[in-house]
């Protein structure tokens, strides 16, 4: 009942007063948003491999009123999984957008713990932009389209939500694709609440996807929006280039993705970054989401723009981009790195000193977890606040 309670106090705080007078009304009012373990079972056929999206993920499973849903199942090997949960339920009951997917509602039978969401026929990002077969369909303008559609869910997500959210895993595989590749940023699980004026914080437990994670974060534990926007700008990267962030397969020159557009920029070869399968591109365009994404990944987090900057660098035609800096170095295990950036100290006070240093980083003792698509993973959700 404890989970039951929470998503119906999250509700009561969601309804209008005269809505709420009572939990019982509020059960009542909401009792579509609460699936039975066996429903779910007979939409999937019993969440059968054929049914599978990825880890964890099933779909469409056909309800009985012909929609099509998409389930998300928590593992039941997660020890803290029901913290992912609950804060991924409340989360998406507070926030409504065209860019963000759409909680239709969760199931809490037993030791099942799952979510039930729209279901987008055409999965999510990775999918496409990864595959040789896949990726032509996603033509220049798609793409463009892409990025502006994730820099709205983003804005909408740091500055018009009812509470600042920070997402800390944007990456390819959280970006679903509707019927006309729209894209929706998907999995809350390790979303952070910003209450009132707090605009950063500093923890222990990082949490997030190695290549995507801003290095501030990854080393030092300092959260905030600009952590988000430097996970944007890796992702803007490897959607003009059609490759991930780091591939093993290229040589040294190239394996790192962010490094490697940085040196073409320096060069004045933007362009060679795009991908080779489009047939047409708009190079002014694609100019700007290489030059945008290089701002967003810069080291010093003072200096990368806001989500509200992107957007209006993305909308705008007579905006002029500025140059960026050096990008900052976002750690792999078992990888030491030095990068010139902007640092952030702890002090014996609990505060935060900002210095300009060089900083030699052991990347193999920073916690960090790997999550999986469509995967509940753990983080400490109530550090912080």
């Amino acid at each position: 009942m404890g989970l039951f309670s929470d998503i119906c106090g999250c509700l009561r705080r969601r309804l209008s007063p005269a809505a709420a007078d009572s939990a019982a009304d509020v059960a009542e009012d909401t009792s579509d948003l609460f699936y039975k373990l066996e429903t779910l079972q007979i939409a999937t056929n019993f969440f059968s491999e054929l049914n599978q999206l990825g880890h964890g993920g099933f779909g469409p499973g056909l309800m009985s009123n012909g929609q099509e849903v998409a389930v998300k199942k928590l593992s039941m090997n997660s020890r803290q999984g029901i913290r992912e949960f609950t804060n991924e339920v409340k989360l998406l009951l507070r926030v409504q957008h065209k860019n963000l997917v759409m909680l239709l509602g969760c199931c809490a039978e037993g030791p099942e713990k799952m979510l039930i969401y729209e279901y987008l026929p055409n999965k999510s990002l990775d999918y496409f932009l990864f595959d040789k077969k896949q990726s032509p369909l996603l033509d220049w303008s798609k793409r463009f389209h892409i990025v502006k559609g994730i820099a709205r869910g983003l804005l909408y997500l740091h500055e018009e939500a009812p509470e600042r959210i920070i997402h800390r895993d944007i990456k390819c595989s959280n970006i679903l694709l509707d019927d006309r590749l729209s894209p929706k940023i998907s999995d809350f699980g390790l979303a952070r609440l910003f209450p009132g004026d707090d605009t950063h914080l500093n923890t222990f437990r990082i949490s997030g996807t190695h290549g995507y994670m801003a290095p501030e974060y990854a080393i030092h534990g300092y959260l905030s929006v600009k952590t988000d926007v430097f996970s944007f700008g890796v992702l803007v990267l490897e959607i003009v280039s059609g490759r991930r962030n780091h591939d093993r397969f290229l040589d040294a020159e190239r394996a790192d993705l962010l490094n490697y557009a940085w040196r073409l920029y320096e060069a004045e070869k933007s362009l060679h970054l795009v991908d080779e399968s489009l047939d047409k591109h708009s190079r002014e365009e694609a100019a700007i989401c290489i030059q945008l994404g290089l701002l967003c990944c810069q080291a010093s987090v003072a200096e990368r723009p806001d989500m509200n900057a992107v957007h209006l660098m993305l909308s705008s035609d007579s905006f002029t981009l500025p140059k960026p800096g050096k990008p900052g170095v976002h750690g792999r295990v078992g990888r030491w790195t030095t990068a010139t950036s902007t640092g952030f100290t702890n002090n014996t006070n609990g505060s935060t000193t900002q210095t300009a240093a060089t900083t030699k980083a052991d990347t193999t003792s920073v916690y960090v977890d790997e999550f999986s698509r469509n995967s509940i993973s753990y983080s400490s959700i109530d550090e912080g606040r």
